[in-house]
């Protein structure tokens, strides 16, 4: 599944799709006043490398894991108890944890609060001098769509769908 980036030139939507897509159209436009590159679904600031994509190219030495599935190799610190625990799982440790954190991930209060964490981290970046951005932050948090979608009736329209399409 490809993540889906947006790019904003103050409140003036740029570019969206994928980070290679939003990254030409970065380069394109120039870096006065510069860009701002946002994940769209965790609302996260993104970097982007200014440099040419041949500078950018390194071939990275083959480490441990499964690459091509996209599994990462990290460290985790549990207790002992935890550890015997995840031993006795059906397909060990791994697995058991895999399975963990799926079930939170589709758990419909988790989704909620991970979208709504989301929409306040795109928010604060693009719009925290705008009027009225408190206010929209505490119709936001109280989970009130039709107090947010007011308060951002007199925001710049690129902004306002944005935030209102993230919900």
């Amino acid at each position: 599944m490809m993540k889906i980036h947006i790019a904003f030139v103050g409140h003036r939507r740029l570019a969206t799709g994928s980070i290679a897509e939003v990254a030409a159209a970065v380069a394109a436009a120039g870096n006065d006043p510069m860009p701002l590159v946002f994940d769209v679904e965790s609302g996260a600031v993104v970097d982007l490398d200014p440099r040419p994509a041949a500078a950018n190219v390194t071939p990275l030495p083959r480490g441990r894991g499964r690459p091509s599935l996209g599994v990462v190799p990290r460290e985790v610190t549990l207790l002992p108890r935890h550890w015997d625990w995840l031993a006795a799982q059906p397909g060990g440790a791994s697995v058991a944890l895999r399975r963990l954190i799926d079930t939170v991930r589709k758990d419909a209060a988790t989704a909620q609060r991970s979208r709504r964490d989301a929409v306040y981290r795109c928010m604060a970046a693009l719009a925290g001098d705008l009027p009225g951005f408190e206010a929209a932050s505490r119709a936001l948090f109280a989970d009130d769509a039709a107090g947010f979608a007011a308060l951002l009736g007199d925001w710049p329209a690129d902004v306002r769908d944005h935030l209102q399409a993230m919900l």
